[in-house]
């Protein structure tokens, strides 16, 4: 029996506090011998992450079973032993996005023989701990001095890399950002402090705790840097660095230089530039390394050796990398001097082989359709995190035959831990279709329609449910086609969202990628229309009823097609760009000049600046407004939120203003997650008309 309600009301077994404390936030699996080590979010410790591992042995999975409850994602949770203890929390703070924030050494002398050394960077203090399992971690870095306009600790650390000793002994090698430094005479920094990145050798028996000087520089400073590589026969190391104004998506250079004394020599510059985006060296032997580079248009492998310069391997309208927001983050690995194990795609990401010397890339047969790790055990055990339209996001393991010559094949996934162990029925999440949208100028834009869906219940006949759009943060970032449970959170009410990867997005090559380039506020604005206009043309969603939605960059989306288009009824900013003149000078280094690609160079298009703003357009706004924020957030800080929220005041534009305490750019903690949840949902039902079950009456204010 089918139940007929008006849409958005329907009731749901779905609640934010199910988003909120009944997930766990996955992070990058690695194998530690026989043993498999990843992190853990936990947001009912203020969004702590901890590092975990299996509590035994990871054997080669037995046949498929089926112990997952098909549609959910619903794994066998594994037992799994917390090594990292509370308050210590495992994230860094480098680019305030972080990244790699630990690994693991082996052998090292620091530890009881057969005992693996962790080491990590501390959230809190943004020092380095050495951590052996049961027992207090113990400081390896300093703390940097103070440094006023750092607004947190002055030395940061991110992305480790285990390096052996030629005399024996380990290690670990750093990105490290340093605020400590005076910004040289007649310089810019275009509305950041002076900060400098290097890689940083990291003594493990704790002699540079207290000693600044017992830091090592392996190589010399650039604004940013990243990939440190060391050869195999550790003479050589590759490195990738890059300037403002360009992002790691613009532009990088990849450098090789020999390795004295610990440190690099006087190297070269091998590939690379202002316009190529070259990401993650690996040497595939002494002398020859692997990088990714977009220089045909879309992130493709290359290899260069001294003697043969460099190769492309292949070329294919398909992306092998994508945006490096995340220090540590890689795409493939290399399997041997001929082989290596690669993620590729454009929406959606398959799993392949490249052979080397000949470009040949075998397809292996994976469901899942983002994969955002990928790593080879030895003896075949393939360690995989991702997710797809029917499962949320898990770690699982497979076995993969490489064939000694005949074809490769992967095994069935089996479950090892799931990102939601109460995953709900399948008959409340909803059915992901991808479409792409022709533009009244050529070209499409892509998105990903995730219509209204509860078994057991439909909406009234005589009308279409409301849609809202979902833009994606970045704005250099994409959306793939994956279970959601936020977006279920909608859709089993009897709402309708639509994830919109406009142009500017990942994953359809630097050509789309390029589109937004001096446009921010035009062709993400036109883009979102575009897709709307459709829906409501081809009669899957309520043409008064649309409203919007977005984080960060994506805020400022929301801002500017509430303000710029009259095709919304409401929209929801979560930390949100209002404006971008106070933006440029009060955002961090990593982003101060992001802005210079997007928009223009600043002071000189400050026209741009002005009139692009959502801030500038208030006048033009008519719908409500409601705007999520964290107190901390040092990316777009809170001034952008409440410069918005006092224009939205003067005019007497229905809006609230959430401020959260204690969360930074992106909300972690469980509270913070059922209170704006809660909130936007009571305020889609007052703006579009219908009532949702069971959460708060957000207030609206007019002043």
């Amino acid at each position: 029996m089918v139940t007929s309600l008006p849409y958005g009301s329907w009731p749901s077994p779905i609640t934010a506090e199910l988003l909120a404390t009944g997930g766990t936030q996955l992070g990058g699996p690695r194998l530690v011998g026989d043993a498999v080590w990843w992190t853990e979010g936990i947001a009912t410790e203020g969004g702590r992450q901890a590092i975990v591992r299996t509590a035994g042995p990871v054997a080669l999975p037995q046949p498929w079973e089926g112990t997952a409850r098909e549609g959910a994602g619903e794994q066998a949770r594994v037992e799994t032993v917390t090594v990292l203890p509370a308050p210590y929390n495992a994230r860094s703070r480098v680019h305030e996005y972080g990244g790699a924030s630990w690994t693991v050494v082996t052998g090292a002398e620091e530890a009881p023989q057969g005992t693996p050394l962790v080491v990590f960077v501390n959230f809190e203090d943004q020092r380095v701990y050495a951590l052996v399992e049961g027992e207090q971690p113990r400081p390896l870095t300093p703390v940097g001095p103070e440094v006023e306009t750092a607004q947190g600790p002055s030395l940061r650390w991110a992305d480790p890399t285990v390096v052996a000793l030629p005399g024996g002994g380990s290690e670990v090698w750093w990105v490290c950002e340093d605020h400590t430094l005076e910004a040289p005479e007649g310089s810019h920094g275009g509305g950041a402090p002076h900060i400098e990145r290097y890689i940083a050798a990291v003594p493990l028996d704790g002699s540079a705790a207290e000693d600044l000087t017992a830091l090592r520089r392996v190589t010399p400073s650039a604004r940013f840097v990243a990939h440190p590589r060391l050869s195999p026969r550790g003479d050589q190391i590759a490195w990738i660095s890059w300037e403002h104004p360009q992002m790691p998506w613009d532009g990088t250079e990849l450098h090789v230089a020999p390795l004295m004394n610990g440190s690099a020599g006087e190297g070269e510059i091998i590939v690379g530039g202002t316009d190529t985006s070259v990401l993650q060296p690996e040497w595939l032997d002494d002398e020859h390394l692997m990088f990714l580079s977009d220089a045909s248009g879309w992130w493709n492998p290359w290899v260069w050796s001294a003697e043969t310069g460099t190769r492309q391997i292949l070329e294919l309208d398909q992306e092998f990398a994508g945006a490096m927001w995340a220090l540590g983050t890689t795409w493939y690995q290399v399997l041997g001097a001929d082989l290596a194990l690669v993620r590729h795609g454009r929406a959606a990401t398959s799993l392949s082989l490249l052979r080397i010397s000949t470009g040949e890339l075998t397809a292996l047969d994976c469901p899942l359709t983002q994969i955002s790790t990928a790593v080879l055990r030895a003896d075949g055990l393939l360690v995989l995190a991702g997710a797809s339209p029917t499962q949320f996001s898990a770690i699982h393991t497979a076995h993969l035959d490489l064939g000694d010559g005949g074809a490769p094949s992967l095994s069935p996934l089996a479950g090892l831990r799931s990102s939601r162990d109460d995953a709900p029925a399948p008959g409340l999440l909803p059915e992901a279709e991808s479409i792409e949208v022709p533009l009244p100028g050529g070209g499409v834009v892509h998105a990903i329609v995730h219509r209204p869906r509860q078994e057991g219940f439909a909406g009234r006949e005589d009308e279409l449910p409301p849609f809202i759009a979902q833009v994606h943060g970045g704005p250099t970032a994409h959306v793939p086609p994956v279970l959601s449970l936020p977006i279920a959170y909608y859709t089993s009410r009897g709402l309708g969202v639509v994830v919109v990867n406009y142009g500017g997005s990942t994953g359809y090559g630097r050509a789309y990628r390029d589109r937004l380039r001096g446009q921010w506020g035009v062709v993400d604005v036109q883009d979102t229309v575009a897709v709307m206009e459709h829906l409501v043309a081809q009669g899957i969603a309520d043409g008064q009823r649309l409203a919007i939605e977005g984080g960060s960059a994506g805020g400022w989306t929301t801002l500017a097609c509430l303000t710029r288009t009259d095709t919304f009824a409401a929209g929801v900013s979560s930390f949100g760009v209002a404006e971008l003149e106070k933006f440029r000078q009060d955002t961090h280094d990593f982003e101060s000049r992001y802005i210079d690609g997007l928009v223009g160079p600043y002071p000189e298009r400050r026209d741009l600046y002005v009139e692009r703003a959502p801030l500038s357009h208030v006048d033009e706004l008519e719908v409500p407004v409601l705007l999520l924020q964290g107190e901390e957030d040092r990316i777009v800080p809170p001034s952008q939120s409440e410069l918005f929220r006092d224009a939205l005041a003067a005019k007497g534009i229905p809006h609230a203003y959430l401020l959260y305490p204690g969360e930074q750019h992106g909300f972690r903690r469980a509270e913070t997650i059922i209170d704006s949840t809660e909130a936007s949902l009571s305020f889609y039902g007052q703006v579009l008309g219908f009532s949702p079950v069971d959460v708060p009456v957000l207030e609206l204010r007019r002043s």
